[in-house]
């Protein structure tokens, strides 16, 4: 079956799902749009996310209204100290809760999309003989998907050259990346609208993520006035770290800088914007390239194995996107932003590369691998 085209077929009744991911937003926003797309399918389907205390799951999931537990796991920490000696018993621990819950509940298939959270819950289900689905968003996969792919049912990468990471190849198929369904909706005047600036000026949108990025606040903020002056509209989610700070840096220039800590309606502030700058983090690139979103990325210097690093770079060989480091920010973005915006040519030439990077029918395809796998209609 063709992986560009989504599976017809559909299970009747209701599934039961449990959804494993987190730690951070790339991990769980893509099980969120997966189990989001099931819903719509299948109203009465029972889903239930396993994550940790006091991360980002333990919060959106329920906003979200799914149903939420957790187990007791924790990333292993290099550094010696009382964590790093813990873990293995926290191995052990997890490993237990995650075998009676999914006694208790009977899953048709665990779901895992990255994070230490999904080691015990994937590998439970894989000695309990469960089918499971592996989604990885990064370019260089994770130590837990490195470790659960060569069990797993199917395994499901963003980027084609991460095959070369695993050592089974049967499984492994080039899906995407998940992303909500309503990105790429919005027009461009009522996303401007929604933020009360002009959808005729250049707009540059500057995020970092649910956190921010302090780096990149901080080499944005002494150009600031200049940029303004130069014609552009700034949107920029700072963080809740940095907004007194860069909401004082720009008080002079407020009306065509727009400062929020965080932007819930993503959406929108994609459709008014020209360019982004931005981490390379998998999902919102997954966003940027369903959009043909020109961009600026700054990875994260201290992501796992430098991830984000290889997923620029597979943007920037792509020709969508400019990459610059973090530890040059400061000196190369302000002088960047001076002139990338206002051409035309250039800006045309990467959104097109963007959008033939983007994998916009994902979630529909994620989706139905994961019917065809809970009913067993592949093994």
């Amino acid at each position: 079956m063709s992986q560009a085209e989504p599976r017809r077929q559909r299970v009747a009744g209701a599934l039961r799902l449990v959804f494993a991911g987190g730690g951070t937003g790339g991990h769980l926003f893509p099980a969120i749009a997966v189990a989001d797309e099931i819903k719509e399918r299948h109203p009465d389907a029972a889903i239930l996310f396993v994550g940790t205390k006091g991360r980002i799951e333990a919060t959106v999931v329920p906003a979200r209204g799914y149903e939420f537990v957790t187990i007791w796991i924790s990333g292993f920490r290099r550094r010696l100290s009382a964590a790093t000696f813990l873990f293995p018993l926290k191995v052990i621990v997890s490993m237990v809760q995650s075998i009676r819950l999914l006694r208790r509940r009977r899953p048709e298939l665990v779901i895992g999309t990255g994070g230490y959270v999904c080691g015990p819950v994937v590998c439970a289900a894989q000695l309990l003989g469960i089918p499971t689905l592996v989604q990885e968003q990064n370019s260089y996969p994770g130590v837990t998907t490195r470790m659960l792919a060569p069990r797993a049912t199917e395994v499901h990468l963003t980027f084609e050259e991460s095959r070369r990471y695993l050592k089974r190849q049967s499984n492994v198929l080039i899906t995407g990346n998940p992303t909500r369904e309503v990105i790429g909706t919005v027009r461009r005047k009522a996303g401007a609208s929604a933020f009360g600036i002009d959808g005729t000026k250049r707009t540059v949108l500057v995020f970092g993520g649910s956190l921010g990025a302090s780096s990149i606040n901080r080499a944005l903020l002494p150009a600031i006035t200049t940029l303004v002056e130069g014609g552009l509209q700034i949107l920029w989610q700072t963080g809740e770290q940095d907004e007194e700070f860069v909401l004082r840096g720009t008080e002079a220039v407020r009306g065509k800088v727009k400062v929020f800590k965080f932007i819930d309606r993503m959406e929108n502030a994609y459709a008014a914007a020209d360019l982004a700058v931005c981490r390379a983090g998998a999902s919102s690139l997954a966003e940027l390239t369903r959009l043909g979103l020109p961009a600026v990325l700054i990875p994260y210097p201290l992501a796992a194995a430098d991830h984000q690093t290889a997923n620029a770079k597979t943007m920037e060989a792509a020709g969508a996107a400019v990459v610059i480091a973090d530890r040059d920010a400061a000196r190369l973005l302000p002088a960047l932003l001076k002139e990338l915006p206002w051409d035309a040519n250039r800006l045309g030439a990467m959104a097109e590369a963007s959008r033939r990077l983007g994998k916009p029918m994902a979630t529909k395809q994620l989706a139905d691998a994961v019917e065809d796998l809970a009913s067993g209609k592949r093994e």
